[in-house]
């Protein structure tokens, strides 16, 4: 991976490899399909850890403006733990949820 990242970043990416490396990861693993909400969704995925700020503070202002964010988010990740982690310390937030009910 870290050759992989810095070969990217010596030499670059061609439009054509963006495409197609973005194509290979949204194709990748399991979907869930939203559209029956019929509003527009994204995912802010999160790594959690140090500077953890921007999914606690971003995906709330997306979703008040009507976009649904099923965010992806990391638990027990570096020394200020994961998103998830600050998440279930509110009283009665949930995050440990299965697909029928998400």
């Amino acid at each position: 991976m870290s050759a992989f990242l810095m070969s990217i970043f010596f030499v670059g990416m061609t439009d054509n490899e963006i495409f197609y490396l973005t194509n290979a990861m949204i194709n990748s693993g399991e979907k869930i399909d939203l559209s029956f909400l019929n509003i527009p969704s994204s995912d802010k995925h999160s790594t959690g850890g140090i500077g953890d700020g921007t999914s606690l503070i971003i995906v709330p202002v997306v979703a008040s403006l009507g976009i649904c964010v099923p965010m992806m988010a990391g638990r027990g990740l570096g020394s200020t733990g994961g998103t998830l982690d600050k998440l279930e310390s509110i009283p009665g937030f949930r995050t440990n949820i299965d697909k029928k009910n998400f």
